[in-house]
C-alpha cells in the first residue's frame, strides 16, 4: 500500500476513475491541492491514510462491476474538451441562473436569524461572474486552439502558433482562477456548517443546501478534468510539436 499512499492525489485522481468520489466523501480536495501525496493529504485532513485507502479500493471494485467509465486520460483532448463544454459548462451555468434567486429567497426570509446566509449570497455572487467569465474565455480562445492543435498534430500539418504565445501562459490563468474559485467554494462550505441546514430550516433552505453541495462536486470534476488531464497533455502535445 505504501506505494500508493506515496502517490498525489492527482495522480490517484487519474489512475483510478473513482476515485473522485471517495476523496469527495472524505473532503479531500484533489483538484486544487491534487499535489499532495495520499498520505500528506489525510494527515492534514485527520483522516486515517489506511480508511481512505481501503475506500480506495472497494470504489475501484465497484467501479470494475459497474459499466465502464469514461477515462479521460486515453481520450482525444477534443472529446475532454466537448465534455467539458456540453457537461460542466452546461451544468455550472444552468446552476448559476438556478441558485441566485434561491439563495436571496432564503435571504430574505431566514437572514434575520442566520446572518452567514448573506455572506454566503455575496460569495456565490462573485464566483458566478468570475465562473462565466472564465468559462467564456475557455470556450473563445483556450478550447479553441487545443483543439486545432490537436487536429494539426494528427493530420501531421504544422501547428499554428497560438495569439498568447506558449499554451502556458493561458493556462497559467486558468490554474489561478481555478485556485480563486477553490477558495470561494471552501468559504461556502464553512459559512454552511459543511451544508447541514439548521433545525429551522424550511423546504427552500434544505433545497438550497443540496443544490449548492452539488454544485461543489460538479465544479470539483471539471476543475480536475482541466487541471489534471487537459491542461497537462495540451502541454505536453505543445511540446512535442
Amino acid at each position: 500500500m505504501s506505494v500508493y499512499t506515496e502517490k498525489t492525489v492527482r495522480e490517484l485522481a487519474q489512475e483510478i476513475p473513482a476515485a473522485t468520489r471517495v476523496f469527495e466523501k472524505f473532503g479531500i480536495d484533489y483538484c486544487c491541492g491534487g499535489k499532495k501525496p495520499l498520505e500528506e493529504a489525510c494527515r492534514a485532513a485527520n483522516l486515517s491514510v489506511d480508511e481512505v485507502w481501503h475506500s480506495l479500493q472497494a470504489a475501484e471494485e465497484a467501479a470494475q462491476a459497474a459499466p465502464e467509465p469514461r477515462f479521460w486520460q486515453n481520450e482525444p483532448l477534443a472529446e475532454i474538451v466537448a465534455h467539458i463544454e456540453n457537461t460542466h459548462h452546461k451544468y455550472t451555468r444552468e446552476e448559476i441562473v438556478r441558485l441566485a434567486p434561491l439563495l436571496a429567497r432564503v435571504c430574505s426570509v431566514h437572514g434575520k436569524n442566520h446572518p452567514e446566509l448573506e455572506k454566503m449570497r455575496s460569495t456565490f455572487h462573485g464566483l458566478a461572474q468570475e465562473l462565466t467569465m472564465h468559462m467564456m474565455k475557455e470556450e473563445k480562445v483556450l478550447f479553441p486552439h487545443i483543439v486545432r492543435m490537436e487536429e494539426s498534430v494528427l493530420q501531421n500539418e504544422p501547428v499554428l502558433p497560438p495569439p498568447f504565445g506558449s499554451m502556458q501562459n493561458p493556462i497559467t490563468m486558468m490554474e489561478h482562477e481555478h485556485d480563486s474559485a477553490g477558495e470561494a467554494l471552501r468559504a461556502l462550505r464553512e459559512l454552511s456548517g459543511n451544508y447541514a441546514p439548521p433545525p429551522d430550516a424550511c423546504i427552500t433552505y434544505q433545497t438550497l443546501y443540496r443544490a449548492l453541495a452539488d454544485f461543489e462536486a460538479d465544479l470539483h470534476q471539471h476543475i480536475h478534468l482541466e487541471n489534471n488531464i487537459l491542461f497537462p497533455r495540451a502541454i505536453a502535445m505543445e511540446g512535442a510539436h
